[in-house]
């Protein structure tokens, strides 16, 4: 189980994968594995928007989600195992920091 970050330009097309690439701007590949495993520390029906993250299917946020999800970066940095989850969580706040700044934007979460 791993998640995948794409930051698009605009709500991205997730019906068509090919579309989609033309709205996007940054991705982070290299880190699914240990940002899904920092996310399941987080329980589904808890408080903030990073308990929304589907670790099996897509969520979406946008800037004014990214920037809520942003406060809680430091709380997850302390449920970080290791350096890898550490690394995944530190690229999530630099993808969502991105998001936050730029009207329009969608920071997508692909799951397995």
């Amino acid at each position: 189980m791993g998640i995948e970050l794409e930051l698009h330009s605009t709500r991205p097309a997730r019906s068509n994968w090919d579309m989609s690439r033309g709205s996007l701007l940054q991705g982070s590949y290299e880190h699914g594995e240990a940002l899904a495993g920092v996310l399941a520390k987080l329980k589904a029906d808890g408080p903030g928007k990073l308990s929304w993250v589907d670790p099996y299917g897509n969520t979406q946020f946008n800037e004014q989600e990214a920037q809520a999800a942003l406060g809680e970066i430091a709380d997850l940095l302390e449920r970080c195992a290791d350096a890898a989850q550490t690394a995944a969580v530190t690229d999530l706040a630099v993808l969502l920091k991105s998001c936050a700044r730029t009207p329009g934007s969608y920071l997508w979460f692909i799951g397995d």
